[in-house]
């Protein structure tokens, strides 16, 4: 990764990713790398980041990816993102292999602190919690939305079911949706939007019922986003407050 930094990058994404005084990233520092570099290095490397003897390491308590421990404490975010995304990588080829795949979501779980931003969140968490909860029970999301540290591990919550929408199973969505509608964030308002935007896709008339006794009331954020996909005359309608 520290191969790949490209300073003259580097100033635009830590504009972009709000890392000024008083932003929601502040102080985070980049190296200039695009996030197609990024999954090229991952895709180059991903296997050698499990331990040998990662089961023994598990054992004891230590951590099984002890070169993922570094990463993801990285200062610098694109090495965090590396460091995800490698996780995911190794998640997604264990699929026969159920206690490699409960090491990696105890790592992302006890990791949070250091996703730290939106595209950390949304990069990783549906691939993992999202795939790793569709045969289970789903409490962690609800208790991530509503009792989150940071405003990162309530986006993980709504962002996580993307998952569950790919799968026609839009309930949690819509459910941890009302949890999160008033939250203060904008970030939170966008990811909101977005997730039921996606389930609107897969049902219509399940949105605008959901829709329907709220809209006036949501974030106007969060409504813009959900409703993006609807003919425009019914969006105005929405947007003026007069669709029922």
């Amino acid at each position: 990764m520290m191969a790949h930094a490209d300073p003259s990058q580097a100033a635009g994404l830590s504009r972009f990713f709000k890392t000024g005084p008083g932003q929601y990233g502040e102080g985070d520092k980049f190296l200039g790398i695009k996030v197609p570099v990024t999954r090229e290095v991952v895709h180059g490397c991903w296997r050698e980041m499990l331990s040998a003897d990662w089961q023994e390491r598990a054992a004891r308590g230590d951590t099984p990816f002890p070169d993922l421990e570094e990463c993801i404490r990285s200062e610098y975010h694109e090495v965090r993102l590396a460091a995800l995304l490698t996780l995911v990588e190794i998640f997604k080829h264990a699929k026969k292999d159920p206690a490699l795949r409960q090491q990696c979501i105890d790592f992302y779980l006890s990791h949070t602190h250091y996703i730290n931003n939106w595209d950390l969140v949304d990069l990783s968490c549906y691939p993992l919690l999202g795939e790793w909860l569709l045969d289970k029970d789903r409490a962690l999301l609800y208790d991530l939305a509503r009792n989150g540290r940071t405003l990162w591990e309530q986006r993980i919550g709504i962002v996580s079911t993307m998952t569950f929408i790919r799968h026609g199973q839009l309930d949690d969505t819509f459910a941890i949706a009302d949890i999160l509608l008033h939250h203060p964030h904008d970030l939170i308002h966008k990811a909101v939007g977005w997730l039921l935007r996606e389930a609107g896709k897969k049902d219509k008339a399940a949105l605008v019922a959901f829709l329907t006794p709220r809209y006036r009331q949501m974030p106007r954020t969060a409504l813009r986003y959900a409703i993006e996909k609807f003919p425009e005359a019914e969006r105005q309608l929405y947007l003026s407050g007069n669709a029922y």
